[in-house]
C-alpha cells in the first residue's frame, strides 16, 4: 500500500470561516467540487483535497475528483505538491487558453479540450455567436483534476450523471475522463446544429428578393466557424491518441467508449468544414448580388434620368431669348409643348419598362 507523503498544514491566507465539515477553505475559492470515490460512492466525509487523497491511498481504491474553476499559481502549486502533477501540465492549467491536445508523462495524462456554447441572438443582430472555454483535465491512478475556464463550461450535470450509475464511476478516474469528453462533444453538436439554422437564414436573406442582405453578418459567422474548427480539428489527434494509448491509466472498456467518441467528433469535424465551404460560397453570392442589386438600380436611375432629359432638352430651348422663333406667337404653342413632352416620355416610359430598365 502507498504511503501518504507528509503534507503541510493548510493556513487560510484570509480569515474565512470553515466549512460545515471543518475543512480548511484557503483554496475554496477555485475548488468548485471536490469528492473520493470508491466502489463508485461518493465519501461524504472527504470535501477537501488532502482529506480525500489520504482516504483513497489509506484503502488502497478508490479514486479523487477534484474541480477548479479558473485556479490561480497557489492551487495548482497546492495540487501539484499534493498529486505530484507535472509542472509543464501545471504551467498549462494556470495561463489557459491552450490548444486542444494530450500529453503523456511518467504516470499521469494531461488533456485540453475547448468548450463551446451557443449564444442566443436576433436574426441579422450578433455581435457573438459561438461561446469558447476550456477545460484541462489531469489523469493519474487515484485521481483526476478538471480545471475549467470560461463562465459556461460547468460539469455539475456530468458528475451527477455519473454519480446516479456507480458501476460506471467504479470502473476509475478514465471513465470520468470519457464522460466529460463525451459531454463537450455533445455540446458541439447542439452548436453545430444551432449554427446550420443560422446559415439557412442566412441563404435565405441573400435569395430572396427584396431583402437587405447583410454581409458583416456572413463574415462574423464565419469567423466563428473558424473559431469551431480550431476547437474541433486538433481535438481529432488527440482522442485518436487517447483512444489507441495502452496504458493502464485507460482501461480496454473505456478505449472503446472513447472510440464511439471519437465518431461523434468526426462528424462534427465534417459538418464544420461543410460550413465553412458553405460560408465561403455564401459570401461570394451574396457580394454577387449586391453587385447585380447595384447595377439594377444603376438602370434605373439612368432611365429615369433619359426620361427627365426630354422636358429639360425643350423647356431649354424654348427658355431662350430669341425674338424670331416659331410658335412664340402661336396661340396653340405651350399646349404643343407640353404635349411633345408628355408624349416622348411616355414612350420612354414605355420602351425602358419592356426591356425591364423599370
Amino acid at each position: 500500500m502507498p504511503v501518504l507523503p507528509s503534507l503541510p498544514i493548510l493556513r487560510p491566507q484570509r480569515h474565512r470561516p470553515p466549512t460545515p465539515d471543518g475543512h480548511d477553505t484557503q483554496h475554496a475559492e477555485a475548488i468548485v467540487d471536490c469528492a473520493a470515490y470508491i466502489n463508485g460512492q461518493r465519501v461524504r466525509e472527504c470535501g477537501d483535497p488532502t482529506r480525500a487523497i489520504a482516504r483513497v491511498r489509506t484503502e488502497g481504491r478508490g479514486f479523487v475528483w477534484i474541480g477548479l474553476h479558473e485556479p490561480g499559481e497557489d492551487e495548482m502549486a497546492f495540487l501539484a505538491d499534493l498529486l505530484g502533477l507535472h509542472e509543464l501540465a501545471v504551467e498549462d492549467a494556470v495561463q489557459a487558453y491552450q490548444r486542444p491536445k494530450m500529453d503523456t508523462y511518467d504516470n499521469s495524462l494531461f488533456m485540453v479540450l475547448k468548450t463551446v456554447a451557443y449564444v442566443e441572438h436576433t436574426a441579422g443582430n450578433a455581435s457573438q455567436i459561438v461561446q469558447d472555454g476550456e477545460i484541462m483535465i489531469f489523469l493519474g491512478p487515484d485521481y483526476i483534476v478538471t480545471v475549467r475556464h470560461g463562465a459556461h463550461s460547468q460539469l455539475r450535470t456530468v458528475r451527477a450523471g455519473l454519480e446516479a450509475d456507480p458501476d460506471q464511476l467504479a470502473i476509475g478516474p478514465a471513465a470520468v475522463m470519457h464522460a466529460i469528453a463525451d459531454h463537450i462533444v455533445d455540446e458541439y453538436l447542439s452548436v453545430v446544429e444551432a449554427v446550420e439554422d443560422d446559415i439557412d437564414e442566412m441563404e435565405n436573406s441573400v435569395f430572396t428578393p427584396n431583402r437587405p442582405v447583410d454581409i458583416e453578418q456572413i463574415y462574423l459567422l464565419k469567423r466563428e466557424i473558424l473559431g469551431l474548427r480550431r476547437a474541433v480539428s486538433p481535438l481529432m489527434p488527440a482522442m485518436r491518441s487517447l483512444a489507441g494509448t495502452t496504458t493502464d491509466l485507460m482501461p480496454k472498456k473505456i478505449r472503446s467508449y472513447v472510440r464511439d467518441v471519437e465518431d461523434h467528433l468526426s462528424v462534427v469535424a465534417d459538418r464544420v468544414s461543410t460550413f465553412d465551404e458553405m460560408l465561403t460560397t455564401l459570401v461570394n453570392a451574396a457580394l454577387a448580388e449586391v453587385t447585380t442589386r447595384q447595377n439594377e438600380d444603376m438602370r434605373k436611375i439612368s432611365a429615369w434620368a433619359a426620361i427627365a432629359l426630354v422636358p429639360t432638352a425643350i423647356a431649354g430651348i424654348y427658355g431662350m431669348n430669341f425674338e424670331n422663333m416659331p410658335e412664340l406667337s402661336w396661340t396653340y404653342g405651350y399646349p404643343m409643348a407640353l404635349g411633345v413632352i408628355i408624349g416622348l416620355c411616355g414612350t420612354l416610359y414605355l420602351l425602358l419598362r419592356r426591356r425591364g430598365w423599370l
